[in-house]
């Protein structure tokens, strides 16, 4: 018996001091933020709390959401693989729809529980969640000890929201915004959590995703109280304010070398005077649909006060979370995104991509994209298919079959608004993409679900 408690006892040990040296981890997720929103971007709205985060560690300037819309992109954040593999192919519905995170995959959340984090999920989810006629997993069902979400956006508006739920139990209305509720809420568990394990804090914003609403006198700094552009800046100001409240709690509790933090934007904004004059916009696979901002902020290990150039995404955060962290990613699965570490930490180590980064999106035209180097290939699909906004199940046998035409070439690095095609004059290299589009499309679509097929 003593000899069983003291085994016990020093595996906990043993265990506890793996933990120590594990930084915190901190994701940020804006909802619909264009590429040129916020200051550090040279937008129009003041946001210092990101301002400060993007001095004091490493800004991307071509920086990739997961797909031009939201449940998709978060799909891509929490597995680095591409949502089609994790079932994900539009925005989830619901209500109408079988579709979810799926189970079978292995979430950043899981990774780092399993490491003996405690982890904790505020704000938007998006990624199914049960309804009365269709059992759907939770936030808890992918690694989140903690959470307080909303199926999609904050209703009726960021304002007063009241479709919150807190682990499985809806909450009723809450007086307030969602942006400073979902902090609220973020810094109640903080408080409440164990200070002696490394956290986990994934916090996904409503904001400026429509309806929107912001106090007046912030909306007021930037326009009318009646002007929608003035309250969409209100919106995103606002949730820099609340930023700002979490970051002075983080380093109340820990050293700021103890918390690796990211923050980013699931799409690009629908608001076309937001893109930094990209072509295109959310829904679209165009640049200004689906490219973001990306900062990354660990002080001590990141370097500070830095542009990144290289092309980057949402893609990248678990395989990089991991090799910053010295965990092991899932083992017998397929990434889709690259260790950006070497590029963080300026190790020496040369950067190279796995695979070219890579979009579908049934309702975009093009309907494909991808990155690799300076160079952008996008394509229409040769098979009928609706661009209807609301995703429908049964077009998923046409998907995974299609094939695609009207091959277009685009240099970023000349030509970031992507105005003048140059597949013509560059058909080897044109060739080249189009057969790695192909291949990587063909393995996605192998892994994808037939969610229509499921009762």
């Amino acid at each position: 018996m003593k000899h069983t408690l003291f085994f016990s006892l020093l595996i906990a040990y043993t265990f506890s001091l793996s933990l120590l040296g594990k930084p915190n981890v901190v994701l940020l997720l804006s909802d619909d933020l264009g590429y040129q929103d916020i200051g550090c971007y040279e937008g129009p709205v003041k946001t210092p709390a990101l301002d400060q985060l993007a001095a004091g560690g490493t800004r991307f300037s071509d920086f990739y959401s997961g797909c031009a819309v939201c449940s998709p992109s978060r799909a891509v954040l929490l597995t680095g693989r591409h949502h089609i593999r994790a079932g994900v192919y539009s925005w989830i519905f619901d209500g109408t729809q079988n579709s979810h995170l799926l189970e079978r995959e292995i979430t950043l959340a899981e990774i780092l529980k399993d490491a003996g984090y405690a982890t904790a999920h505020v704000g938007k989810w998006h990624l199914g969640l049960p309804t009365a006629d269709r059992k759907k997993p939770t936030p808890s069902d992918h690694g989140f000890d903690y959470w307080f979400a909303t199926a999609n956006n904050a209703a009726p508006s960021h304002r007063n929201p009241n479709n919150f739920v807190r682990n499985g139990e809806a909450v009723g209305e809450i007086e307030g915004y969602s942006c400073q509720i979902v902090v609220d809420e973020a810094i109640d568990w903080l408080d409440q959590s164990d200070r002696d394990i490394p956290f986990f804090l994934n916090v996904w914003f409503h904001e400026p995703h429509a309806p929107i609403a912001a106090p007046d006198e912030i909306v007021s700094q930037y326009g009318g109280l009646e002007d929608r552009a003035a309250i969409y800046s209100g919106t995103i100001a606002n949730e820099d304010q609340a930023i700002g409240r979490l970051l002075a709690k983080l380093r109340e509790i820990d050293d700021p070398k103890n918390t690796l933090i990211f923050y980013g934007s699931d799409n690009g904004s629908y608001r076309d005077d937001r893109t930094g004059g990209l072509r295109g916009r959310k829904g679209m696979n165009w640049e200004g649909g689906i490219r973001v901002p990306g900062i990354f902020n660990w002080p001590g290990k990141i370097a500070a006060n830095r542009l990144e150039t290289a092309p980057a995404g949402l893609v990248d955060i678990l395989p990089t979370v991991c090799r910053l962290l010295n965990l092991d990613t899932p083992q017998g699965v397929h990434l889709d995104g690259t260790d950006l570490s070497s590029l963080l930490t300026g190790g020496g180590k040369r950067f190279e991509r796995t695979q070219p980064l890579f979009w579908h999106l049934q309702k975009a035209r093009p309907i494909v994209a991808i990155r690799d180097g300076d160079y952008s290939l996008v394509a229409e699909p040769d098979f009928e298919l609706s661009t209807h906004n609301m995703f429908q199940e049964t077009w998923i046998p046409s998907i995974k079959s299609g094939t695609y035409k009207n091959y277009q070439l685009f240099n970023l690095k000349t030509d970031p608004k992507q105005k003048t095609d140059i597949a013509r004059q560059n058909p080897e290299l044109t060739d080249r993409l189009k057969k790695q589009l192909l291949e990587i499309n063909a393995s996605i679509m192998a892994d994808g679900p037939d969610w229509h097929l499921i009762p």
